[in-house]
């Protein structure tokens, strides 16, 4: 019943079945696929680490949607930001380590779009790092699939995109629960039966 859709095989390329596969639509939290494989590009080149502090702006933790509840002048760890993103789909996360690696979120944004046409993507175009909808973002569902093959070439993503919960902990000593909404890692976790 969905819009658009497709299936492939990563190590091939080679597509099982699609539908509308090139359609623009808006990506929604998917645009976190191409946040995140530039985040794995930074650190897979040396130019970040998991353990690098990461202060929180104003402009992160006043995000909407869905988030993490991290606030301004917070720090926390690159990996902590990343399982924020991988887990719970986090746009104030996803909105800090945007200013890590960009410097700022429209640098940022510029790279992922700079990203799509290196990949070949004739049917992506980027405003925001997170996916809130936004005039002309836009992506396809051939286009995010050729994002997350590329993404998938950086295997340590793996472990944080297949925890099902894990906890941020607070600079306050507070915890937040972050749960995954994937019902495929909640049913290869036993969650789901």
């Amino acid at each position: 019943n969905s819009k658009s859709a497709i299936l492939l095989e990563t190590s091939t390329g080679k597509i099982i079945y699609e539908n509308n596969a090139n359609e623009k639509l808006p990506p929604a939290s998917m645009t976190k696929i191409m946040s995140m494989l530039l985040i794995m590009e930074a650190i897979d080149s040396g130019k970040l680490s998991l353990e690098d502090d990461v202060l929180i702006s104003e402009n992160s933790a006043s995000m909407g949607g869905s988030q993490i509840f991290i606030e301004a002048g917070e720090t926390y760890k690159v990996k902590d930001l990343l399982k924020g993103i991988a887990i719970a789909s986090g746009n104030d996360a996803v909105v800090a380590m945007a200013e890590k690696v960009g410097g700022t979120v429209e640098n940022f944004v510029k790279m992922m779009n700079d990203k799509a046409k290196q990949l070949g993507l004739k049917n992506t175009v980027f405003v925001n790092p997170h996916g809130l909808d936004a005039e002309g973002h836009y992506s396809s569902a051939y286009d995010m699939a050729m994002i997350a093959k590329e993404l998938l070439k950086h295997e340590k993503i793996l472990e944080f995109t297949s925890i099902y919960e894990d906890y941020l902990q607070k600079p306050d000593g507070s915890s937040t629960w972050l749960v995954n909404t994937n019902r495929l890692v909640r049913f290869y976790e036993g969650v789901d039966g």
